[in-house]
């Protein structure tokens, strides 16, 4: 157990570790390099979108509003991650779940609260956005499908407020975030299968607990199959520049993903294919520059 009074600095890491700040990090770089170099108009350049205040407020209130997010879905999994994630959750209980709470509700309305000076609009997106994930950390995510659908769809929806901002409604936009998409479930499904121990425990009803670990599997692979369609979309139809390899590149990630998956057995084992995902969503980020060099350069001029 945690000591009984632990140090400032190890409280802090403690919240860090809860709010997965690493996490919203790489969320904040992609929302602005999306925003740079995707979704803003192009008679904008990159120093007017960065010093942009409105989108700073955007991506700050994404950020405070995830936060929480995580905050919350800490406090509801607690037990289970006592299974899952010894070692994090050692680390997260120097933090009690009353600080945590108060951080929960402190966070939302400072969100609230910066929305505000966006506009009324940006209020009720946020407002609706908070209870989205409340909703989902008590009770969606105890829905096979359904909960890691919804899990997916939170972590797509930060994007979708900034080119709302920008009233971008390019179908491009909408081919990449289905790809993002497709692979935020993909991961979803493989936690429920590292967890599945934790979660069998608690009587958790993910897919895998529900019905079985092929059946998982199966629906896992489906969906990588599908990925494969917003790839030769973007392929064929757009213009991605260098980005193209990103997507070749990826495809054959994602097939020996298939291999190692339908071999994989046990939580070391998953826990790999989970970092695989994960390099996939933040190595995308970065190629994101790779689209057009030229404006890459024009921009940050």
């Amino acid at each position: 157990m945690p000591s009984q009074n632990p140090s400032f600095l190890l409280k802090l890491v403690s919240l860090f570790s809860v709010v997965r700040g690493y996490n919203i990090l790489v969320i904040i770089l992609a929302q602005y390099l999306a925003s740079i170099f995707i979704i803003a108009p192009d008679h904008l350049g990159g120093k007017e979108i960065l010093f942009n205040q409105n989108l700073f407020l955007i991506v700050l209130a994404s950020a405070l509003s995830i936060a929480s997010g995580y905050i919350i879905n800490n406090f509801y999994d607690s037990e289970k991650d006592l299974i899952n994630r010894p070692n994090k959750t050692y680390i997260d209980n120097y933090v009690s779940q009353k600080t945590k709470l108060a951080t929960y509700f402190v966070l939302n309305f400072i969100c609230v609260i910066i929305a505000s000076y966006v506009a009324f609009q940006a209020v009720v997106f946020f407002s609706a956005y908070i209870f989205a994930i409340w909703l989902y950390s008590h009770k969606l995510k105890k829905i096979p499908i359904l909960g890691n659908i919804s899990a997916a769809t939170l972590a797509v929806i930060p994007f979708f407020a900034v080119f709302v901002y920008f009233r971008n409604f390019d179908l491009v936009i909408f081919v990449h975030a289905m790809f993002l998409f497709l692979v935020l479930v993909i991961r979803e499904l493989v936690k429920d299968l590292e967890n599945l121990r934790g979660d069998f425990a608690q009587d958790y009803p993910t897919l895998p607990v529900t019905y079985g670990e092929q059946t998982a599997k199966l629906a896992i692979s489906v969906l990588v199959f599908l990925t494969f369609v917003p790839v030769v979309i973007l392929l064929q139809k757009f213009e991605i520049g260098y980005m193209d390899f990103y997507f070749v590149f990826t495809t054959i990630l994602l097939v020996l993903f298939l291999y190692f998956l339908w071999i994989s057995k046990s939580k070391s084992q998953y826990l790999w294919l989970h970092n695989l995902l994960k390099f996939i969503i933040v190595f995308g980020v970065l190629c994101i520059l790779l689209i057009d060099v030229d404006v890459v350069i024009k921009k940050l001029i």
